[in-house]
């Protein structure tokens, strides 16, 4: 007796990232195609699953996404179903109304739920594993600082964003002998900044995980004038701090499950180095969310495929609970109990690090090779 056809479903949460619709395009070609399961989406993440707010995925509508940045599901990292704000009696409060999404996937006749997205999103899941719902977690973040994986889709494309913008930077500062200060992404964790930085010729990197010193900046600004090289580029993450001191917070989101948002410690650090420098202008850069938007880079195309299949495979297993990850290279999968809860940072003594100070690179720590 044929066995009965599987409906799978999936949302996209958090800030967006390049490689979502690569992953949604081979969720559906895999499903259909290899399993013959239906799908649908859920619109705007888990305000969708709230609201009941779908589409049918076929092979028509997603045809040609997987070059295409975005999700066309569209995203909000504003909605956690477990703590959401709700109007009663005139007045908004905040309540558990993930029974309400529960009932939706069993109106709807969802058989599992793949969740694309980062440390927020994929807690949520974790919680909706823990009540029952069959889940399958696919890691997504620019900033890399997912634990359980090596690699998360976006991360790639951000980097390539980043050093492109960091050569058209570096003309303009040969041209007028200037500083640059480039904020980029990255919250408390430095990968986007470090392997950025490396690879587009930064001069100094200031990063979460090594406190600096403004006087160990202008150190090395100095030194490069000695040598001749009378520009700088500084690469900053939004989250880097002065040594004694906190990150910069850009604003406070009330409605958010994630409220502080860092920024503004480019301009920061600019507006320090002006009073102390005399013989350079100084310019402050903040790429923000250019980082996300546009084509995903090949490599995280790849990337995005080999998730989206293996999220698949997991569903025709009936393996539920789990996040699809790289280990050492290979696909993989890991419990989402063990997933989240804690930030994957850049090793102060690590390979990065040790490689920028083989190049001359300053942390600002006032350690140098």
């Amino acid at each position: 007796m044929d066995q009965p056809k599987k409906k799978i479903a999936i949302l996209t949460g958090g800030g967006d990232a390049p490689g979502l619709n690569s992953v949604i395009y081979t969720i559906v070609k895999t499903a259909i195609l290899k399993y013959g399961f239906e799908v649908i989406g859920y619109k705007f993440g888990y305000r969708g699953l709230y609201t009941n707010d779908y589409m049918e995925l076929n092979l028509e509508n997603t045809s040609g996404l997987l070059h295409v940045g975005g999700t066309i599901l569209f995203s909000s990292n504003k909605d956690n179903l477990f703590d959401y704000t709700v109007e009663e009696n005139g007045h908004k409060v905040k309540k558990d109304v993930s029974d309400v999404a529960i009932e939706n996937l069993k109106k709807d006749g969802v058989d599992a739920l793949i969740i694309l997205g980062g440390d927020g999103t994929l807690t949520s899941a974790r919680d909706f594993s823990r009540k029952g719902v069959k889940v399958v977690g696919v890691p997504k973040t620019i900033d890399n600082d997912l634990r359980a994986t090596d690699a998360t889709f976006g991360f790639n494309t951000a980097i390539d964003i980043v050093v492109e913008n960091l050569g058209r930077i570096h003309t303009t500062a040969r041209s007028h002998h200037r500083v640059f200060v480039v904020e980029v992404m990255g919250r408390t964790a430095g990968w986007i900044a470090i392997a950025s930085g490396i690879a587009g010729s930064a001069d100094v990197i200031l990063i979460p995980e090594i406190p600096y010193t403004i006087e160990n900046i202008v150190k090395k600004i100095k030194e490069r004038d000695e040598q001749g090289k009378v520009f700088t580029i500084i690469v900053v993450c939004e989250g880097a701090k002065e040594f004694g001191g906190e990150a910069v917070v850009n604003k406070v989101v009330e409605d958010s499950p994630e409220p502080i948002r860092l920024g503004g410690v480019g301009a920061k650090l600019a507006h320090q180095l002006e009073q102390v420098i005399d013989n350079h202008e100084v310019r402050s850069v903040s790429l923000g969310h250019i980082q996300r938007g546009g084509e995903p880079s090949a490599y995280d195309r790849l990337l995005s495929v080999r998730y989206g299949v293996a999220a698949v495979d997991l569903v025709a297993d009936n393996n539920y609970g789990q996040m699809v990850c790289i280990k050492k290279g290979q696909i993989s999968h890991h419990s989402l109990e063990n997933v989240i809860g804690g930030t994957k940072n850049v090793d102060p003594d690590g390979e990065y690090v040790n490689a920028a100070r083989s190049l001359g690179i300053s942390f600002g720590d006032g350690i140098e090779y």
